[in-house]
């Protein structure tokens, strides 16, 4: 048995796994924020303004076809050679692609091969992220006590809001630098490059980082599983399918609120930088919810507070969609914080509460494909069927079904999700299948 980590460890891989998964999402978050702003006029300018946002926000759903293939590559990997070594791949990936993105030229200058680079880079983003999530959640839940699993765990779900926020205080402040024209010419390219800086930080911190001791555990008693991805297929796949369920309104929830409502907002009478400041408090509003949620499972339970949190935005959409309407930016901002409250008891919850439906040898593994199949589900289409509907229809209430049909769903899927490797007291224990992983 390797030696317990003591609390201090404990804290420094949670503030380190929170400072690369920050990072990571950065980089996947400048992404949408361009997409909604401005790469409908520098790749697609033939196309009519509504038209080239539905292009522009196509692209972005490109990387969530992408992210079951990083949970299945990079799991494997995971699960076989550590959750270290993957981790540092996954954070160089990222960070490649995305400085690439913002040195591609724009149509003007290439042509057609503009919006081909554009989904090339995309697609390795999405791979890069389908595999960094798994492995940031199970180095803070495999290093953490029994009882402080949920605590630790969300500081690492707080790195999506955190990357978000960095990635919106970075264009508000080119914004802020520079004209419209200077924008489009080269201003958005700027959050890309600074990608660059970033990964380096987040390689040395992660290169810092001692491996999941229940990995070592496993590498040392010769359990570690051949081929992790064909263990959970055929011995977990109602585990894998439910998860994905479970996520999906999760997912739908977030790319609704962010993407969606960016590019919703400007057609509502407010400016780009309105909506960032209240997607910015919103975010806020989220790290720390989730984290207050994340400690509060580690009393109630996982799944209960992840299935009220669905209920609570199922909800709240109406009402968040509804405060468009009002042109206010404060009821814009009420709106969001309603509706991201129940956001946030999922999203503090769910890393842990995914991580407990396997046992450690195919964790990795399993984690991952049926985080990022949910991610499809839930977030891969939402802000072009979104635009679409409300295009074609002139309503809000497709989004308000929308979301809310999702979530409920997602609260379905969990009330059936089984926990096998969960504190005591807490959820109930099911049999963990005798299986040779070997």
């Amino acid at each position: 048995m390797s030696e317990a980590p003591t609390t201090s460890d404990v804290r420094r891989v949670g503030i380190a796994s929170l400072m690369g998964t920050t990072i990571e999402y950065y980089d996947f978050f400048i992404y949408g924020t361009a997409a909604a702003l401005v790469f409908g006029t520098v790749f697609f300018p033939n196309s009519d303004p509504v038209t080239g946002s539905l292009l522009s926000l196509a692209t972005f759903g490109v990387a969530f076809v992408a992210r079951p293939l990083g949970g299945v590559v990079f799991g494997h990997f995971g699960d076989r050679v550590g959750r270290k070594v993957t981790l540092v791949t996954t954070l160089v990936m990222m960070g490649a692609a995305t400085v690439a993105i913002g040195l591609i030229p724009s149509y003007g200058t290439i042509g057609i091969a503009a919006p081909i680079l554009l989904v090339i880079f995309r697609f390795v983003q999405g791979i890069a992220l389908g595999g960094e999530y798994g492995g940031a959640v199970l180095m803070t839940v495999e290093h953490s006590p029994q009882g402080k699993r949920g605590f630790y765990s969300s500081w690492v779900q707080t790195g999506a809001q955190c990357g978000l926020i960095l990635a919106n205080v970075v264009f508000l402040a080119v914004g802020a630098l520079t004209d419209d024209d200077s924008f489009l010419a080269w201003g958005w390219r700027v959050p890309f490059w600074i990608s660059s800086v970033l990964v380096i930080l987040g390689l040395i911190i992660r290169l810092r980082l001692e491996e999941s001791p229940e990995f070592r555990t496993l590498r040392k008693s010769h359990d570690v599983v051949s081929a992790p991805a064909l263990v959970v297929l055929r011995q977990h796949k109602l585990a894998v399918l439910l998860i994905a369920g479970a996520a999906m309104g999760n997912s739908v929830t977030f790319y609704s609120a962010t993407v969606f409502g960016l590019s919703y907002g400007s057609t509502r009478g407010f400016t780009r930088n309105e909506m960032l400041v209240v997607i910015i408090a919103a975010a806020l509003f989220v790290i720390a919810a989730s984290i207050f949620f994340g400690a509060l499972s580690d009393r109630l339970g996982r799944k209960r507070i992840f299935i009220i949190g669905n209920l609570t935005i199922a909800v709240t959409a109406y009402g968040w969609m509804r405060a468009f309407d009002t042109e206010n930016q404060g009821v814009v901002l009420i709106g969001y914080l309603a509706m991201l409250a129940g956001y946030s008891m999922t999203w503090g919850t769910i890393g842990v509460f995914f991580a407990e439906a396997f046992d450690g040898a195919v964790r990795y593994t399993g984690l991952s494909i049926g985080f990022t199949l949910g991610v499809i589900l839930g977030g891969a289409v939402t802000p072009l069927v979104l635009t679409k509907l409300v295009a074609d229809m002139d309503s809000g209430m497709p989004v308000v079904l929308w979301i809310a049909g999702s979530t409920v769903i997602s609260a379905l899927c969990a009330l059936v999700v089984r926990q096998v490797d969960a504190p005591s007291g807490v959820v109930h224990h099911a049999p963990v299948d005798k299986i040779n992983y070997k």
